[in-house]
């Protein structure tokens, strides 16, 4: 996947609808200028084809571009901050700059920043996420270049894969919630994106398998101290007995813990709470918060290493990596 093949052209795309290469420009330029039927069919083989732009100037087409495109879903969480720390710790000493655009865990403004970034020829990408629009996954496999997905190793990936098991690692926090004695407890989440849907299930299976009825208060919004805050407030007005919380990430764990000593409400003597990813933050605070710990550096690291290693010719490697995480027992 090293090399680049011959991308689709403007012309490839006239000869299958049967229109001149300047009305498929002109269709895609300002799809107004054509009939409605001329550009459902150019619409339709540019899909086909997964046709991408280019940005880049001719010359530089074929040529190497030296530029890395790597997509996260936002570039304010800390999580990513990390990962894209770790990706540039390798890129830049090995030559080689990064491009980085965000989507807002939207699949199809993911597609619109990966359809972006391969316009301007960049030698590899990096994928935050391992779902995808079909429209997506045809450009990435155009643009023949290598892709790594992150954050996690559990989902069939396209290529390459470096991240950790999310499913798991939700179900063996929720097990040592209900080791230490909690019946009743109830799962925080956010954005409801693939990653927070394995955490879900790996809560509920750890729930189901000793006995206990699973509830999950849940929302599309994006993951805050003060979203923690309000479900915890849900939750005191829907299941007032719960004993134990989970959440996909420590911002809601957070949120949620400050919320309960706002109300008087004793962690842990009353009410258990989780966090997930070991942000700095959870362990300066009071009581320290039990979280999972996840190698977001690492991954962004590793990443790129595979990355350019591949680049530089190396055909022999491993489809997943598994970097792991680890429980971090603090006192809440």
């Amino acid at each position: 996947m090293a090399n680049k093949k011959k991308r689709p052209t403007l012309q490839d795309i006239a000869d299958r609808v049967g229109v001149t290469k300047m009305t498929v420009s002109r269709a895609l330029r300002d799809p107004s200028l054509v009939s409605e039927a001329v550009r459902a069919k150019i619409d339709q083989v540019t899909d086909e084809l997964g046709y991408i732009p280019n940005r880049a100037p001719d010359m530089l087409a074929n040529a190497k571009s030296k530029v890395i495109g790597v997509l996260v879903p936002s570039l304010t969480n800390q999580v990513f901050a990390e990962v894209i720390r770790g990706i540039e710790s390798v890129t830049s000493p090995s030559g080689y700059q990064t491009m980085i655009a965000h989507y807002g865990y939207s699949e199809q403004r993911e597609q619109e920043s990966i359809e972006s970034l391969l316009s301007y020829n960049v030698d590899g990408i990096i994928l935050s996420e391992n779902v995808h629009t079909d429209k997506a996954r045809k450009m990435l496999e155009t643009a023949s270049i290598p892709v790594v997905e992150i954050m996690d190793s559990r989902t069939p990936q396209i290529e390459q894969a470096v991240g950790f098991d999310n499913l798991q690692a939700s179900k063996d926090i929720t097990g040592h919630m209900l080791n230490r004695g909690r019946r009743k407890v109830a799962y925080f989440a956010a954005r409801m994106d693939a990653r927070t849907q394995q955490k879900m299930a790996g809560y509920r299976e750890a729930m189901l398998e000793c006995g206990y009825e699973p509830f999950t208060l849940q929302t599309e919004e994006a993951s805050s101290f003060t979203l923690g805050a309000d479900l915890l407030q849900r939750l005191l007005n829907e299941h007032p007995d719960a004993d134990g919380i989970v959440c996909t990430n420590d911002d809601l764990a957070i949120g949620a813990l400050f919320e309960c000593q706002r109300l008087g409400i004793e962690v842990p003597a009353q009410i258990s709470i989780a966090g997930f990813h070991g942000l700095d933050i959870s362990q300066a605070m009071v009581p320290k918060l039990t979280t999972v710990v996840t190698p977001r550096e690492d991954i962004g690291t590793v990443a790129a290493q595979q990355l350019i290693a591949r680049l530089r010719g190396e055909d022999n490697w491993p489809p997943s990596i598994d970097l792991g995480y680890r429980l971090q027992l603090g006192d809440s």
